[in-house]
């Protein structure tokens, strides 16, 4: 029997996704910061915000999202980082996990 994603985690991947494509991801940490400027020129580093999401997303026992603005908060952290070559004040620095490709 296949295995498909809880109706709250796949809405987390779709709010995430609108968050990142209407340029309000992690507001308002990124207020100000034009990544999708970046993001034209390299859509690998897009693929990479997204692995940050689904690697820091934690699902109960049902599926369901527990964290899901911890894990857009560590996204956007990533993509400040990236956009201005440092971290927001106050936030620790992406863990290698954090990044993976799976």
């Amino acid at each position: 029997m296949p295995s498909h994603l809880s109706h709250g985690t796949s809405g987390a991947f779709r709010r995430f996704a609108g968050w990142l494509a209407r340029g309000s991801v992690g507001h308002p940490m990124l207020e100000g910061v034009d990544y999708w400027e970046e993001l034209r020129d390299s859509p690998s580093q897009a693929e990479i915000c997204f692995a940050i999401f689904a690697n820091v997303l934690e699902l109960d026992e049902r599926g369901e999202p527990v964290n899901e603005k911890h894990a857009e908060r560590r996204a956007a952290t990533w993509l400040y980082k990236y956009c201005t070559g440092e971290l927001p004040p106050g936030e620790p620095d992406i863990e290698p996990w954090e990044c993976e490709l799976h």
